[in-house]
């Protein structure tokens, strides 16, 4: 087990689970007014709207990948993963039993990931040489993930052969019919052969030979899996705060962004059951939120005072197409080119989520 100690605050006891956006950003703003341990298996946070940059451009990590101890220097740092948690406790998977009197979940995804920064930079560098390399990639999942690489892919590399397949109906089915319509007019004018309602046996390939569900043949020199990736909560089905999951895995939560039948355990990010678009900007407000509502609690406040967080039902999306050019949706309109990628694509708002961690852009 690795802990950092660092020079801290001495008073009511916050555990977070969880380093990503959520868990980053709710230590950050927490270390000055409680003793905050932060528990992450990996010793970084990384902005993960930047990591399809980084696959063909390497120094983007540099940036957006952040070691927790960059941002996080009045706390405690556990980097070992949760196995359980009790009524006052969280056990790691080192053995080590961590009291809380306030606890965060916000496990979120189950990526896998390397340790530390500059192994997920090597693995960054290592992506790109692949990229390189081939003259044909096979792309499969055409949901946010799955478009955006092939954005940067054909920006960067037009002279590469992409297919993409997706086993839904249409692009990115998060957005509306008509945004993700215009997604896939601007993949294929980008040469990007689009495969829709049909899926890829990716095991039965050595030779670069592969077979979609619909019978077709896909010949490429490599592939990237893009698919959806499960959440990292079926260890807490095991806990006591089992009766507060649904059928997907998810954690029930008030308004308060409280377990539900749990006044001092909160959970936010991807794990909740909020009935949202699951993005990192709604992310960062539910870290947001919570702050606020734990400062009050650890004061002493009634509860009465508690912020409430509302459901962002307004559909506001934006997806990166390349380093110029993007695809944004607002409540009653879409719009694809410049300008949407202004406002996401040049810096992907690496710059930006670097400063509300208190460090420099």
């Amino acid at each position: 087990m690795a802990s950092v100690e660092q020079t801290g605050n001495v008073g009511k006891k916050v555990v977070v689970v969880g380093g990503g956006v959520s868990g980053s950003y709710i230590a950050y703003l927490l270390q000055s007014d409680a003793d905050v341990v932060l528990v992450d298996e990996k010793e970084f946070f990384e902005i993960p709207w930047s990591n399809l940059r980084a696959m063909v451009e390497p120094k983007m990590a540099e940036r957006s990948v952040i070691n927790h101890q960059d941002y996080f220097t009045k706390g405690r740092l556990v980097t070992s993963p949760a196995v359980n948690i009790m009524e006052s406790d969280v056990l790691t998977a080192d053995g080590e039993n961590i009291p809380y009197d306030y606890l965060v979940i916000t496990t979120g995804h189950g990526y896998p990931s390397p340790r530390t920064k500059l192994e997920k930079i090597s693995y960054y560098q290592g992506e790109l040489e692949k990229i390189k390399s081939a003259n044909s990639i096979l792309i499969v999942g055409g949901g946010p993930t799955g478009v955006e690489l092939a954005g940067e892919i054909v920006v960067d590399f037009p002279d590469k052969k992409v297919t993409l397949v997706h086993r839904g109906p249409r692009l990115a089915e998060f957005i509306s019919p008509g945004a993700s319509k215009k997604v896939l007019n601007w993949l294929t004018s980008k040469k990007v052969e689009v495969i829709l309602g049909q899926s890829v046996e990716l095991g039965g390939s050595s030779d670069g030979t592969y077979q979609t569900s619909g019978g077709e043949t896909i010949i490429a020199d490599c592939h990237f899996l893009c698919t959806g990736v499960p959440l990292d909560s079926s260890w807490i089905s095991e806990t006591f705060l089992k009766k507060s999951m649904d059928d997907k895995g998810r954690l029930a939560v008030d308004k308060h962004l409280r377990v539900t039948g749990h006044s001092n355990i909160f959970a936010l990010g991807d794990i909740t059951d909020i009935p949202e678009i699951k993005q990192g900007y709604l992310a960062k407000q539910h870290a947001a939120v919570a702050a606020k509502n734990l400062k009050k609690l650890i004061k002493g406040s009634d509860e009465s005072v508690l912020s409430t967080y509302k459901a962002n039902t307004s559909g506001l999306a934006v997806v990166s197409l390349g380093r110029k050019e993007g695809m944004a949706q607002f409540p009653f309109v879409s719009l694809i080119g410049c300008i949407p990628g202004i406002l996401k694509s040049k810096d992907l708002f690496v710059g930006k989520s670097r400063k509300e961690l208190g460090l420099a852009p």
